[in-house]
């Protein structure tokens, strides 16, 4: 696993236990396990200009499920590097989401994007 071994889990723990329940949802989906696998092998994820929203939601997703769900979990264990992990999980998330939504107003631009992430933290 690479050192983004983490958030790759996260991301398609996400993917795979979301309920599909109509076609933009399991798009969404589809766009979070591509993305892990993207960011295993090269540290980022390339998403297509008519997928930008689309991207942008889901790792919206990712997001408000940590920060409900994970994050507060782990802060009462006292688990000082998984919330590391889990607040650079969310940050790069919404940083994600920001980018994407960004090149996703330009309507006129409208292009791929490619995200790369910063060096994970440290154990």
């Amino acid at each position: 696993m690479s050192d983004y071994g983490f958030y790759v889990a996260i991301l398609r723990f996400v993917a795979r236990k979301s309920d599909r329940v109509d076609a933009r949802i399991a798009a969404m989906m589809d766009s979070l396990d591509q993305a892990a696998g993207e960011i295993e092998s090269s540290g980022g994820f390339d998403v297509a200009a008519d997928q930008l929203e689309l991207t942008a939601r889901a790792f919206a997703g990712v997001a408000g499920f940590l920060q409900k769900q994970i994050l507060p979990e782990t802060v009462a264990e006292g688990n000082k590097a998984g919330e590391a992990q889990i607040r650079w999980a969310i940050d790069n998330a919404m940083e994600a989401v920001n980018s994407l939504l960004g090149r996703a107003a330009l309507v006129e631009q409208r292009s791929n994007m490619r995200i790369t992430l910063p060096a994970p933290p440290t154990a």
